[in-house]
C-alpha cells in the first residue's frame, strides 16, 4: 500500500468515527450549537477524502483519442466500413501492416530462430472429421445470453465482468464524492451494501470459474441485466464459435475454417519428426489466420472473428520434461498469478522461473521456460512489465487434457486481457488423431538396455478365424485392428472385450467395419498378459503449446505506447514504439525544397534501405514542428534532419522521438547510429553518452 493509499484509509477510518460521534449526539437530543462543531469536523473530514481520493485515483485511459489517433493514421479500420461494416472484422493499413510484420519478425528471430524451431504453413480449411477428432465440434463453444426484450446478444461471461466493473467503479466514484448527476428519469447511485464491493471483486478475479449451471445462478443471484435497456437476459446457451463451410462444389465434404493452427501441426507431427532425423525434443512453428464466430465482437481487435495467430508445438518426452536451456532462464523474477492466489484475489506473486518450477507452482522445466520466454518477448516488444502477468488457470477453466496452463495477460483500459495462452497440453491430440487415423505418431528410442514388460494383447485363432467368417474376415478383422494405437494394443478397449467376453460366457457381439454384427468367441480370440522384450522404447511425445494472439498483443502495444507530450500548447500524441517494432524506423526531414539538398537527401536513404532502414522522406511544406509531430503519432522513433548547415559540412542533425534531444554529426555516423539503435545493439542514453548534445546549427 503507498502512503497516499494509507493516509486515504485512516481519514476513512476518521470519517466513520466521527460519523458515528454525531449521530449518537443528535440520538441523544444534544442541543444544536453543540452538535455543529462536530458537524463541521464532519464535514471537514468528508473533503479531506475527497481531495485524496481525487488525487489518488489513476487518470482514465482516454482510449477514444487512440482510436481517433489510430483510425486518423489509418492503423486499422472497421472492415467494408462504407457499406456499414461487420463487427468483428477490421483492415490494416500502412502503419498496422509494418507494426505487426515487425512483432512477427522479431517472434520468429526470438522463438523460431533461436529456439531452431520448425515452421510450418497449413491450409485454413479444415474437414470436419479432424475437429471431431480434436474435439472442437463438440467443445469449442462459450456462453452466450439474449435480452429478453430487444433480442441483443452478449457473450455471458463478459456481461457479468461489464455490469459488475461499473458497479464497482460506480461505488468508488460515490465513496469518493464525484458520482456522475443521474440523467433525466435515473434513480441517483446507491452505495454498495458493506462486503458486497469485495465479493463482486473476488467474482471478476475467478469469473473463469463459473461456467453452465453455476453461470446461471450468479447472473440471476446478482441481476445482471443488458446495460443499455435495464432488460433481463436469457439463461445461458453454448454457442459454437467455428464457421461452419462445405468443401467442394456438391458440399459432399462438410469442413470449418480453423479456430487455431495447432493441429495441422499434429496431423504433420511423423513427417516433422523424420526431417528433424528422429530427435526429441523439438519444435515446429507456425503463423497463420484462424477465423471464431465470435459471439458479440465489442472491444476492437481483442474480440475478432478473423485473427492472425503465431504457435509453437514444442514435443517432449513425457517422462523427461526437462529443458536443455532452463538454467538461462531459472533466476528471471516473473509475475505469476497461481490458481491458488486467485482464489483468494491475493494478486499475483513475484518469483523467480526456477523457485516456481521447483515448488510446483508450474508443472515441469520446459512450461516454464516458455512461460519466462513469453514474458521476456512482450517486454521487448513494448508492453510494460508493470501492467504484465501470467495466470494460472483455475482447475474449472482448463482444458479437460491439459496438466497445466498459465495465460500473459496484459492490463489495458479494457481490463485484464489474455494474449498469449502457454499449455501443457500431454499427449492429448497426438493420441486422439492416432487412435482415429491408426497412423502411429509416435517416437521410437533406442534403449541402452532391454525394457521387460508384462502387456496385454489379443491373439487371433487363425485355424478357425477365417473358415468360421469366410468371406466377412476382413470386416471382423477390421474391427481387431481398430482396438490398436500402431503397432501397440489398447489396453482398454482389450479389458472392455475381455469383460464382455467373460460376462457372455465366451461370447461377445462386435461390429465389423461393413456395420454388421458379429459374435467373437473365446476359441477365436484369446486376450490375456505377456512378457514383452523391447529394443525399442516408443511413447507419444507431450506437446507443451504457447500460443500467441497477436491482433490482441498489437492493441495492447498501442494502448502501452500512446502518450500525450506534456507542455505543450496544443495536444501532441505519440507512440513511443520501440525502435525495433515502429512502423517506420526514421524520418528522414529537409528543411526545405531547396535542390542543393537532393545529393545528401539521396545519400541518407540509401543508406537506410542498405541497412534495412524502414524510412519516410517528408518534404511536404509543413514546418519542421508539425512534420516531427506527423510522425511521432506514428511512433517513428528517429527523425534526421538536412539543413544548410548539411551542405556545409556533411552533417546532419539526429533526434531522438521522445526526449526530443539532438545530436549532429557526418551523415555515414548517423546512419550507422541508426541501424545499431534499430538493431538493439545500443541505446539513446549511450548515444548520448558518446555524441555531443546539438542546441543550435552553425550555420
Amino acid at each position: 500500500m503507498t502512503s497516499s493509499q494509507a493516509q486515504l484509509e485512516d481519514v476513512k477510518a476518521a470519517l466513520t468515527k466521527q460519523g458515528d460521534v454525531v449521530k449518537a449526539l443528535k440520538a441523544a437530543k444534544t442541543p444544536k450549537d453543540q452538535i455543529q462543531p462536530e458537524v463541521d469536523k464532519l464535514l471537514a473530514l468528508k473533503e479531506q477524502f475527497k481531495q485524496l481520493a481525487l488525487a489518488d485515483a489513476t487518470p482514465k485511459f482516454d482510449r477514444q483519442s487512440l482510436e481517433s489517433l489510430l483510425l486518423k493514421r489509418f492503423f486499422y479500420a472497421p472492415s467494408f466500413e462504407i457499406y456499414g461494416g461487420i463487427a468483428g472484422l477490421y483492415d490494416y493499413g500502412p502503419p498496422g501492416c509494418a507494426l505487426q510484420n515487425n512483432i512477427l519478425a522479431l517472434w520468429r528471430q526470438h522463438f523460431v530462430l533461436e529456439e531452431d524451431m520448425l515452421e510450418v504453413e497449413c491450409t485454413n480449411l479444415t474437414p470436419e472429421v479432424v475437429l471431431k477428432t480434436s474435439g472442437h465440434v463438440e467443445r469449442f463453444a462459450d456462453y452466450m445470453v439474449k435480452d429478453t426484450v430487444s433480442g441483443d446478444i452478449f457473450r455471458a461471461d463478459h456481461l457479468v465482468k461489464q455490469v459488475l466493473s461499473q458497479r464497482v467503479e460506480d461505488d468508488i466514484k460515490l465513496e469518493a464524492g464525484n458520482a456522475p448527476k443521474p440523467a433525466k428519469g435515473q434513480q441517483p447511485l446507491q452505495p454498495l451494501a458493506p462486503g458486497i464491493r469485495a465479493e463482486y471483486e473476488l467474482i471478476l478475479e475467478t469469473l473463469d470459474n463459473y461456467v453452465g449451471d453455476d453461470l446461471r445462478k450468479l447472473i440471476r443471484r446478482l441481476d445482471i441485466r443488458a446495460p443499455s435497456t435495464g432488460n433481463e437476459v436469457t439463461d445461458p446457451v453454448l454457442f459454437n464459435l467455428m464457421f461452419e463451410t462445405q468443401i467442394g462444389p456438391t458440399g459432399q465434404f462438410k469442413g470449418y475454417l480453423r479456430p487455431e493452427t495447432a493441429q495441422g501441426h499434429f496431423l504433420n507431427f511423423k513427417r516433422l519428426y523424420e526431417y528433424n532425423t528422429g530427435q526429441v525434443p523439438f519444435a515446429s512453428a507456425s503463423v497463420g489466420k484462424s477465423f471464431r464466430n465470435e459471439i458479440s465482437p465489442r472491444q476492437g481487435l481483442l474480440r475478432v472473428r478473423e485473427f492472425t495467430m503465431a504457435e509453437i508445438e514444442h514435443y517432449v518426452d513425457p517422462s523427461n520434461k526437462k529443458h536443455a536451456r532452463f538454467e538461462d532462464v531459472r533466476d528471471l523474477v516473473v509475475p505469476l498469478y497461481s490458481a491458488e492466489a486467485q482464489q483468494a484475489a491475493a494478486g499475483p506473486s513475484h518469483i523467480s522461473i526456477g523457485e516456481a518450477v521447483s515448488k510446483g507452482v508450474i508443472n515441469n522445466e520446459t512450461l516454464g521456460y516458455f512461460v519466462a520466454r513469453i514474458y521476456l518477448f512482450l517486454i521487448r516488444i513494448g508492453i510494460e512489465p508493470s501492467r504484465l502477468r501470467m495466470r494460472q488457470h483455475m482447475k474449472n477453466e482448463m482444458a479437460h487434457y491439459a496438466q497445466d496452463c498459465w495465460d500473459a495477460e496484459i492490463e489495458s483500459s479494457y481490463g485484464w486481457i489474455e494474449c498469449v495462452g502457454c499449455a501443457d497440453r500431454a499427449a492429448y491430440d497426438l493420441t486422439v488423431h492416432m487412435k482415429k487415423t491408426g497412423e502411429k505418431l509416435v517416437v521410437r528410442e533406442a534403449l541402452p538396455e532391454p525394457l521387460i514388460e508384462e502387456k496385454w494383447q489379443l491373439e487371433v485363432n487363425k485355424k478357425t478365424f477365417g473358415s468360421t467368417f469366410k468371406k466377412d474376415a476382413k470386416a471382423v478383422q477390421g474391427f481387431i485392428d481398430s482396438m490398436k494405437v500402431g503397432d501397440n494394443w489398447d489396453e482398454e478397449k482389450l479389458q472392455v472385450l475381455k469383460d464382455q467376453l467373460a460376462a457372455g460366457g465366451g461370447k461377445a457381439p462386435v461390429t465389423g467395419t461393413d456395420g454388421k454384427t458379429y459374435e467373437l468367441t473365446t476359441d477365436l480370440v484369446t486376450i490375456q498378459k505377456n512378457t514383452v522384450k523391447s529394443h525399442i522404447r516408443e511413447y507419444t511425445p507431450s506437446v507443451i503449446e504457447p500460443s500467441f494472439g497477436i491482433g490482441r498483443i498489437l492493441y495492447q502495444l498501442l494502448e502501452h505506447s500512446y502518450y500525450r507530450r506534456e507542455g505543450d500548447d496544443e495536444a501532441r500524441h505519440v507512440l513511443r514504439f520501440p525502435a525495433c517494432v515502429a512502423p517506420v524506423k526514421a524520418l528522414v526531414v529537409p528543411i526545405s525544397h531547396n535542390e542543393e539538398f537532393a545529393p545528401f537527401i539521396k545519400e541518407i536513404v540509401t543508406g537506410l534501405r542498405r541497412g534495412n532502414i524502414a524510412n519516410k522522406l517528408d518534404d511536404s511544406g509543413s514546418s519542421i514542428g508539425k512534420r516531427y509531430a506527423r510522425n511521432d503519432e506514428l511512433g517513428t522513433p528517429f527523425a534526421l534532419t538536412v539543413d544548410f548547415q548539411t551542405v556545409q559540412d556533411g552533417t546532419v542533425t539526429l533526434r531522438e522521438r521522445d526526449s526530443t534531444k539532438q545530436i549532429r554529426e557526418k551523415i555515414s555516423v548517423v546512419v550507422d547510429i541508426v541501424k545499431d539503435l534499430v538493431g538493439e545493439k545500443t541505446t539513446w542514453q549511450e548515444v548520448e553518452k558518446t555524441y555531443p548534445a546539438f542546441v543550435q546549427q552553425e550555420v
